[in-house]
This record gives C-alpha cells, structure tokens and sequence, in this order.
C-alpha cells in the first residue's frame, strides 16, 4: 500500500486542494481518508467532514464521507482510543479503502499537531501507514520561512519518509525564489513545490454560500456557480447605495432584507451584482424573483437579520464545491506546473 500522508502548518494552507490536484494530475485510481476531522458538517442527521465529502462527490468515490474519518471531538476521542487503538482504527480504515488503489491520500488534521493528545496528529499518522510525508506550507513570505526552518529544526521525523514542504500562496514567485528559497535550501529543506497564489480561488461561489448559511435558493438555480469577492450590505436607501463605489465593485453580492423591493431592483440592474442574500425569511413578490431568473442573479433566502448575515459571510472560509469545475481545473493545472509530482510519489 502506498500512502501520503499530507499535513499543514495551519488549516487554511492548502491540503486539499493540493490532493485534488495530483489525484487530478496523475489521473490513476487512487484512495483517501482523513481520519481527524476539522471541518464539521451536520446534514439530515448525519456528521461528517466537509473534505471527505468534497472528495468523494468531486471523483465519484464508492465510500461514505462518514466511513473515512474516524472522529472530531478531542474529549470523545480520547477516551475512545489508547495509542494502541487509534494505530489499528487507523490502519484499518487505511486497508479498507486502498484496496486494489493507486495511491492511498491521506490527509492530516488542520495543523501539525492537531491531535496530538491522542496520537492522531500527521506524524503519527505518517509513523502508523509507513507512507511518505509531506507538509504544506502557505502565507506571508516571512511566516512562511519561519515555518519551513521550525519544521526542520525541531519535529522528529524518526521513522518517517518525510520528502519536503510544498510552498503554497505565494504572491511573487520570482521574489520568492531569490530572497526566500536559499535560506530554506541553507537549513536543509527539500522544496517540492511553490504554487503561486491566485486571487480567484479565495472568491466563494454561491453554491458553497448557500450550504454554508443553510439557505434557500429562491432564485437564479441556474447561477449557483456564480463567484463572489465582494459583499455590500443593502440597508440604506437606494440613492445611497447608488453614490456609494462599494456598490459598483464586481462580483457583488448585495445582503438586504426580502421586502426591500426597491434594494433588489438596483441589484438587478447593476452589472456588477453576482448574487443576492435576502434576510428575515422574506420572499420578495414573484415578478421580481423571476428578473432574478432571467438574469441567472441567485437569490438565497436566510432565517436572520442583515447585519447577522453579512457577519457570517464575512467570517467564511472560502471553500471549493464539487460543482466548481472550472476552480478543480485550474487546481489540476497549478499542481501540474509548479510541484515536483515523480519526486513526491516516487517509491
């Protein structure tokens, strides 16, 4: 069974996103399982991982979501598994879905050493499967650095196949490369990768807005996969949202409440909107949903006030759905260009 394992050094860097793109990349049958859950997802009575659920959904994968984490709650898992337990829960899981696969993929908690109270960090993970190991790291050049050297210096990496960092985000690779990748190299560090940071990959699409606030789509189905960067909030007049640049920015999506007829209107018209979120539970009059569907405008309609809205928007996390194609592509083809994929998972 061959298996890497991938961890980060914080849970924005790019783990996932980086398995999608070598299972994309390297187009064979491959396996995953991410066995400490971060991302928690409660849907019609079921608990699962929002990455395992991505992964399965994206390569039409026979497993459950729920079959391929073993757990999320650190005081349930402690008491649940020994470090002897949670070895054998691990390798179990590992066997049953690398069966006749490729590459097993299996991907680590949000940072080093989550889970480490019970022995389901990415080190241990890495310690109990035998596989290669690899640690994604993105953010501020300087942070970066710091990271990359403290990795070096001080984790242990007895026992396991550590084959080096992948440099995720970066925003001028060529700066990068002269200022930053020599310190790196002088500590002794295997780069297999810097992937360039792209702007468009931190929009979030209305499909993953919607599933994020539990909304109903009440409008524009056909748009869902529109993306957004910026958010206006529609509770003032109109001539004020009008004189107002943050209104005319693209990709818009205007949050106001769903008897603001008016506010909608204006958002109909402005080619700068990309979606809509109606507040208070307030479906606005057919006639002006069906602009909205002609227009391929999304409408999503949420339980909440204004301003509680447009605080859960902000505190988001942009994440990828399994119907955004062309983001999964794009992903594909940055891992393609910029990682050293023979190196990482050479035997």
């Amino acid at each position: 069974m061959k298996s890497l394992i991938v961890g980060s050094t914080d849970g924005n860097a790019g783990k996932t996103s980086l398995i999608i793109g070598l299972a994309k990349a390297t187009g064979k049958s491959f396996g995953y399982i991410k066995p400490l859950g971060d991302r928690l997802v409660y849907r019609k009575k079921r608990v699962w991982d929002y990455d395992a659920a991505l992964l399965t959904n994206i390569f039409g994968m026979t497993q459950s979501p729920e079959d391929i984490t073993v757990g999320f709650e650190h005081l349930k898992m402690r008491f649940k598994y020994d470090e002897e337990g949670t070895k054998n829960r691990v390798l179990a899981m590992a066997g049953d879905v690398s069966r006749s696969r490729g590459t097993l993929f299996v991907e680590g908690g949000k940072d080093i050493e989550f889970g480490i109270s019970f022995y389901m960090d990415v080190l241990s993970l890495a310690r109990y499967l035998g596989g290669k190991l690899v640690i994604v790291v993105g953010g501020e050049e300087n942070y970066i650095v710091d990271n990359v050297i403290f990795i070096k210096k001080f984790l242990n990496f007895n026992g396991i196949d550590f084959r080096g960092v992948i440099i995720n985000k970066v925003r001028n690779v060529e700066d990068f490369n002269t200022v930053y990748v020599p310190m790196m190299q002088k500590a002794g560090i295997d780069i297999l990768g810097i992937i360039p940071y792209q702007a468009e990959l931190t929009f979030f699409s209305m499909e993953y807005l919607s599933q994020y606030l539990l909304a109903k789509v009440v409008a524009g189905k056909d748009g869902l996969n529109r993306r957004v960067n910026n958010v206006f909030v529609g509770a003032a007049s109109v001539d004020s949202a009008y004189a107002d640049v943050k209104f005319h920015r693209e990709n818009k999506l205007v949050v106001t409440s769903g008897d603001r007829s008016d506010m909608l209107l204006a958002s109909f018209e402005d080619k700068c909107t990309a979606a809509v979120v109606i507040t208070n539970n307030i479906e606005p009059p057919r006639s002006i949903l069906d602009i909205a569907d002609a227009k391929q405008i999304p409408v999503l309609m949420v339980p909440v006030g204004v301003y509680e809205t447009a605080k859960q928007i902000e505190s988001l996390t942009p994440l990828i759905t399994a119907g955004d194609k062309h983001e999964i592509a794009f992903m594909e083809r940055l891992v393609k260009e910029n990682v050293n994929i023979d190196e990482l998972l050479s035997d």
